[in-house]
């Protein structure tokens, strides 16, 4: 799927440096994996509750895998792939 698809079905973009993560709200079903697996990206108590550390990169896409929603996903800057 393609950035511009994903943002017309409500995702918004968090931008990082090697990677960015695009979350979807209404599909979120809250389970707190993202959290639970790295609450250096992911911390619902700061604003933006998505930083995509580089030095987090590896953790932060394992714990956008583990999503059982489909409400977090990710591409890598030198892909044009969104992933998963």
């Amino acid at each position: 799927m393609k950035e511009k698809e994903l943002l017309k079905l409500g995702y918004k973009k968090y931008e990082g440096e090697t990677y960015d993560v695009y979350f979807n709200k209404d599909i979120c079903k809250h389970s707190g994996n993202c959290v639970k697996s790295n609450h250096t990206v992911f911390q619902l108590k700061r604003k933006p509750w998505v930083l995509p550390v580089a030095t987090e990169q590896e953790s932060a896409l394992r714990a956008i895998k583990g999503c059982p929603s489909g409400a977090l996903k990710y591409k890598l800057k030198d892909s044009d792939e969104i992933e998963p």
